[in-house]
């Protein structure tokens, strides 16, 4: 059953994964601010890895500021536009590749970056991920992550407990879960980072997702 959701998942994002890469961002102010800031924890000699890239705007942005990059995300689409998009602009340094998270395995203390942008809260398993993100990560490293809090911005978030279930089946919603900004903070702690940078920003009056970057600890 567990398999046959989550190839449920991955026919949702191939199927509207080419619209996908045709939609414009929603905010462009937002998502440039969120890319510089990620610059300024970023080094040449890192490894790096992104889980749901998605079509790969983030990874090939941030290519020539670190060392490499592995690249995923469950839509066999959705990688295939990015490794078009890489060709065109002839970058080398990112491998992308089909996989989910949880069946992806990295070593751990073997990473020096994780970015998980727009995924978490499409995650069935979040605190499961978020532990697995902070084993990988060498000590001192850094998980940067954007996430759409729903319960933070969606008064009628219940409604997707009820529907989204049968959305999924038929195929018209792919896995959402709810939780709010505080929830996500905590689940953070908890695995045992330390959130240096949190911006939850604002546009046309509306709450967005939140941008978190935390540090795995130094080695005791």
């Amino acid at each position: 059953w567990k398999m046959f959701l989550m190839e449920k998942n991955a026919k949702f994002w191939n199927r509207i994964a080419d619209k996908y890469a045709a939609s414009p961002v929603p905010d462009e102010e937002i998502y440039k601010n969120k890319l510089h800031k990620t610059q300024e924890y970023l080094r040449p000699d890192m490894k790096v890895l992104e889980f749901g890239c998605g079509t790969g705007s983030t990874a090939l942005y941030h290519a020539n500021d670190v060392k490499q990059i592995l690249a995923t995300d469950i839509s066999e689409r959705m990688i295939e536009i990015a490794k078009q998009k890489a060709d065109v602009q002839n970058i080398r340094n990112i491998d992308f590749q089909q996989s989910s998270i949880e069946e992806l395995t990295i070593a751990d203390q073997s990473i020096d970056a994780v970015f998980g942008h727009s995924i978490l809260h499409l995650l069935e398993n979040r605190d499961q991920v978020i532990d697995k993100v902070y084993a990988m990560l060498k000590p001192e490293g850094i998980f940067v992550s954007s996430t759409a809090c729903i319960k933070d911005f969606f008064i009628f978030h219940k409604l997707l407990d009820w529907f989204g279930p049968l959305g999924r089946l038929i195929g018209l919603l792919p896995l959402v879960k709810v939780f709010g900004s505080d929830d996500l903070r905590s689940a953070m702690i908890k695995s045992g980072f330390k959130i240096e940078y949190d911006w939850q920003p604002t546009g046309n009056g509306k709450q967005k997702g939140i941008f978190i970057i935390a540090r795995k600890p130094e080695a005791a």
